[in-house]
């Protein structure tokens, strides 16, 4: 593919599959039929939507997914999912198999990490790459204020639902210094005005033990031989940057990309900074043949 090629936009269509029992809603660009895609995974406090412009240049060059995960965008929140990285990541399979998804090239961001990696070290064999946005195996990572607030039995639950649309925007610019789209401010807002999203939020960060997570994702994929790309917002306060270089703990031969002046939301407060590194990554790894079992 050229540059010309790349820079054009792939037509992005939203629909919804049952998975187990729960309607999960998703983006889609590129050949619904193919049987190999680029899987966009989100965090919190995502949604898919976060993903839509990528999606939207990826699906010129592979058929293109992001799903909005149990609890998230306009996917259901019921009470009865299980709401670990163990739950998402089973989630995950089941959502792939439902679309015909074989071959998966991952690109993760937030909470996506620990759900998509999860998903990767039990199936090795279906992922062909790995692209890390602000995310990654994090290892002797301390959870961040805001994360601590969640974790905490009451707390978490007062902050959610005192939060203001005015509040939140303030909040959100200290982890973007470039700033985010109001859109993207009003979906993170909707998420915690929403009974269900802010369920779905608390039950997931007091259920993580992310320090053994960390250790066992590092033991279960420090052996795999796949393209791995980290993009990384150098002025995250949640994650901070320096995590960026030590993914090559786990993938030594990662290509780091640092963005100095991003944020937590590199595809969103910087878009072509992001889209640059992930299509050439891309026009290299899905033409690659990597074996499969």
């Amino acid at each position: 593919m050229t540059a010309t090629q790349t820079d054009r936009l792939a037509p992005v269509m939203r629909s919804s599959v049952d998975v187990g029992g729960i309607r999960t809603s998703y983006l889609q660009a590129g050949a619904p039929e193919a049987d190999e895609a680029v899987v966009f995974v989100h965090g919190n406090p995502g949604p898919s939507e976060d993903w839509r412009r990528l999606v939207s240049r990826v699906g010129i060059l592979a058929r293109a997914v992001a799903p909005d995960m149990p609890g998230y965008g306009e996917s259901a929140k019921p009470d009865r999912f299980v709401y670990t990285v163990d739950g998402y990541a089973r989630h995950l399979e089941e959502f792939l198999d439902r679309l015909g998804i074989r071959r998966v090239h991952l690109v993760l961001h937030d909470f996506g990490g620990p759900w998509g990696l999860e998903w990767l070290a039990e199936h090795p064999d279906r992922c062909a790459s790995l692209v890390l946005i602000n995310i990654g195996v994090m290892r002797d990572y301390p959870w961040h204020s805001l994360a601590r607030i969640w974790r905490t039995t009451g707390l978490g639950e007062a902050f959610m639902r005192t939060t203001t649309l005015p509040a939140l925007k303030l909040m959100l610019r200290r982890g973007n210094p470039r700033g985010l789209p109001l859109d993207a401010v009003e979906r993170v807002y909707r998420q915690t005005r929403d009974v269900a999203g802010r369920r779905a939020v608390l039950r997931l960060y007091r259920a993580t033990d992310l320090a053994a997570l960390s250790e066992d994702l590092h033991r279960r994929l420090r052996g795999l031989d796949r393209p791995v790309l980290v993009v990384w917002g150098g002025r995250d306060p949640y994650v901070p940057a320096r995590w960026a270089e030590r993914q090559r703990e786990t993938f030594p031969q990662a290509r780091i990309v640092l963005l100095d002046d991003s944020g937590h939301w590199p595809m969103l407060d910087n878009p072509t900074g992001v889209e640059r590194p992930v299509l050439a990554f891309f026009r290299d790894a899905l033409t690659t043949d990597i074996p499969m079992s």
